[in-house]
């Protein structure tokens, strides 16, 4: 072994990985809950998960594409002991984009909702912290929107649900429970509502109009709050 390949050994963490076995179930359970997929977006170097998306494509009764993550729930999140009795460990996240969308653009316009699956997807492992229901990831320290197509620019998770929205729940083998949470993006001003107050009054704000499909243009609900 060279010097080089001894260095690499040295500042190469572990990985975290689901199990063939787990795989299966994983993508089973994401075809029975969302439908029939062929692609994925498939992660080519993996420092400590292995990340890929699962793209389901839009039917005639669920008309828009649903990007799910795999591979997010190999890592154990550190979830505070008070919190343990509610099996939060381990999630994965999905998102909803219009049937128009370009998923394969690599165009920040277009890209941006993929880039952000993969970083909040990354960020427990990365921050050694956990994610779960009312949690928020902003593009940045100064809430910068996430492209000059749109002035959304933080994520908000709530609870994902499947094709027939119903909420979802996957025990996946010696790994437990698997939490399932979708990606709502936010305006600042909703963003600032929601540290105000919590996600439920966030939601409540928004009220029958919420949706899990992205929609770049749509109103900002705290606008005059």
């Amino acid at each position: 072994m060279g010097l080089f390949d001894k260095f690499k050994k040295k500042m190469a963490g572990p990985m975290y990985l689901y199990t063939e076995e787990e795989y299966d179930q994983y993508e089973k359970y994401i075809v029975e809950q969302f439908g029939e997929y062929k692609e994925v977006l498939h992660e080519i170097i993996s420092p400590d998960i292995h990340l890929d998306i699962i793209v389901i494509p839009p039917t005639e009764e669920n008309n828009y594409y649903t990007l799910v993550s795999m591979g997010m729930g190999a890592y154990k999140m550190h979830v505070p002991k008070e919190l343990k009795q509610y099996e939060l460990e381990r999630a994965e996240v999905v998102m909803c984009l219009p049937p128009t969308w370009n998923i394969k653009s690599d165009k920040e316009e277009d890209y941006w909702p993929i880039r952000q699956l993969k970083i909040i997807a990354r960020l427990p492992i990365n921050c050694k912290t956990w994610l779960g229901f009312g949690h928020t990831v902003s593009n940045d320290e100064e809430n910068t929107a996430y492209a000059d197509s749109t002035d959304l620019c933080s994520m908000m998770l709530v609870t994902a649900v499947n094709k027939d929205f119903e909420t979802m729940e996957l025990r996946l083998g010696k790994k437990g429970k698997i939490n399932f949470y979708q990606l709502f993006p936010l305006y600042r001003e909703e963003l600032e509502y929601k540290q105000a107050h919590d996600a439920n009054d966030l939601i409540d704000l928004i009220g029958d109009d919420i949706t899990p499909v992205i929609d770049p243009e749509r109103p900002n609900y705290a606008l005059d709050e």
